[in-house]
């Protein structure tokens, strides 16, 4: 009992692990020459793949019915949730660096925050401490996300790294860097309106692996379009057996294919503020596989902004559990006036 309250707070902890290893297989790939745009449909081809034999046989049971306008929906959902977010994402790591790629993913909550308000999802008792909590807890999140982008500090050396600047060794200027960072913001914002948009999708199609797969297989076909309108070089193309088709794989079918599915159960248990707000955690395991495995020496202000980050976390979740709490008792309450 006490393991299955806690199975959502794991579940996006294993899905943050798995994002932070997205963003050293993807910007290890690109940089390795991989062209973003077939990496993304290589990467949805995978996932379609993986998750199609679950979603068949597990589900086989389940006869809720497909109708030509759910289906448009779904079409749409994939188009400006997934295909878009993740071209833009891949597009933005040609001109910024992995780890502030995943520093930049951390406007994801208050972004999501305010596309629930604005839908009525998600709503703040401004004179209570558990709606105080919410809105400080999203505000020190992006705080402590810019600050970690933007604020380096003094290097915290270790014995066996060498500083790397990161803006330097990926060979781009400032520019480029404000262009990579605007474009993973739209990118972001893509993403949060899939979060939202997965609830009352869900409430028509509850079959969550077969809307995963359909949305999956949706976003390999739009990407394939954009894919062959943007590179037309069949070059491109070229899978072989090496990195690339490893960092393809993993990306697919354990990023896209898993973690997707994932996240469907978890906004159909919490909410997809709860899964939004986790998003921080993938910065901090980011920082420290690239310390590992590219050399990257942490500065202060990276540090600083990850206490933050962790920090702005737990107000949100403290927030929106002691939120949930109240309304149970308002609820219990009401029942029993009733009687």
């Amino acid at each position: 009992m006490v393991l299955k309250k806690y199975q959502p707070y794991l579940a996006m902890l294993f899905i943050q692990i798995l994002y932070a290893g997205m963003a050293l297989f993807s910007k290890a790939s690109i940089s390795n020459g991989m062209n973003p745009y077939v990496f993304v449909v290589y990467r949805q081809a995978f996932a379609t793949l993986s998750l199609a034999p679950f979603a068949i046989f597990l589900e086989s049971s389940k006869t809720t019915s497909l109708s030509f306008t759910l289906l448009v929906k779904i079409f749409f959902i994939s188009l400006f949730g997934i295909t878009l977010s993740l071209d833009l994402c891949y597009i933005s790591l040609s001109y910024i660096s992995a780890t502030f790629a995943s520093a930049s993913t951390n406007t994801i909550p208050v972004i999501t925050f305010i596309l629930a308000l604005c839908f009525g999802m998600e709503s703040i008792c401004y004179k209570q401490r558990h709606g105080i909590a919410k809105i400080m807890g999203a505000i020190v999140c992006v705080a402590g996300a810019l600050i970690y982008a933007f604020v380096n500090g003094p290097p915290l050396h270790l014995e066996s790294h060498k500083k790397v600047d990161y803006q330097t060794s990926i060979g781009t200027s400032k520019g480029e860097w404000i262009k990579g960072s605007l474009i993973m913001f739209l990118a972001n914002t893509m993403w949060s309106l899939w979060l939202i948009l997965q609830g009352p999708i869900m409430k028509e199609y509850p079959a969550k692996l077969r809307l995963t797969t359909l949305q999956c297989f949706f976003s390999c076909i739009q990407s394939a379009i954009w894919a062959i309108s943007v590179k037309r070089d069949i070059a491109a193309w070229k899978l072989g057996f090496n990195f690339n088709l490893l960092a393809v794989a993993y990306c697919g079918v354990m990023v896209t294919g898993v973690s997707y599915w994932l996240i469907a159960w978890v906004i159909d248990i919490k909410g997809p503020v709860f899964t939004a707000i986790f998003t921080p955690v993938s910065l901090i395991f980011t920082a420290f596989f690239s310390s590992i495995f590219w050399k990257e020496t942490p500065h202060l202000g990276s540090v600083c902004g990850a206490i933050l980050l962790v920090m702005g976390l737990y107000g949100v979740l403290w927030g929106k559990q002691k939120e949930a709490k109240c309304k149970k008792t308002s609820q219990y309450n009401g029942e029993i006036t009733n009687i």
